[in-house]
C-alpha cells in the first residue's frame, strides 16, 4: 500500500487534484464565467481530463462525480455534453444537485474522484 500523498497543483488555499493510495481527488473543475451551461461544461470536463492525465490515469478509470447545477432547470443542457463526453461502458456513480456556486457567473461544477493506473 502506498501511504505517501501526492498533490498536483497545490496552491495557498487548495490543491487541484490530490492521489493517495490509488484514488485520486479532483477538485471542483469550472468552465470560462458567464458561457452557456453547455460551454461552461465542455471546459469543465476539458479540465478534468487534464487534471486525470497529470496523474497518468483517464476518464475510463472514473469512480464517482459530483455535478452541481447553479439551476437544476438546465440539466437535460448539462446533460447533452456528458453523454458525449462520459465513455460508455465506463460510466461512474454520478450525482447532480443544485447549489450557488462561487458567483453567479458560474453554471455548472464538476467533481471527479477516479481510481490511479
Amino acid at each position: 500500500m502506498n501511504t505517501d500523498i501526492t498533490r498536483f497543483g497545490p496552491g495557498p488555499r487548495m490543491s487541484e487534484a490530490v492521489a493517495y493510495n490509488g484514488i485520486l481527488w479532483v477538485a471542483g473543475q469550472l468552465g470560462e464565467p458567464n458561457g452557456t451551461v453547455a460551454s461552461q461544461m465542455e471546459q469543465a470536463l476539458a479540465a478534468v481530463d487534464a487534471a486525470l492525465a497529470k496523474a497518468g490515469t483517464d476518464k475510463t478509470r472514473i469512480l464517482s462525480v459530483q455535478i452541481w447545477l447553479a439551476d437544476i432547470s438546465t440539466f437535460a443542457e448539462m446533460n447533452s455534453v456528458w453523454d458525449k463526453w462520459v465513455p460508455q461502458g465506463h460510466t461512474p456513480a454520478r450525482a447532480t444537485g443544485e447549489a450557488k456556486l462561487a458567483t453567479p457567473d458560474y453554471k455548472v461544477e464538476v467533481i471527479v474522484t477516479a481510481a490511479l493506473k
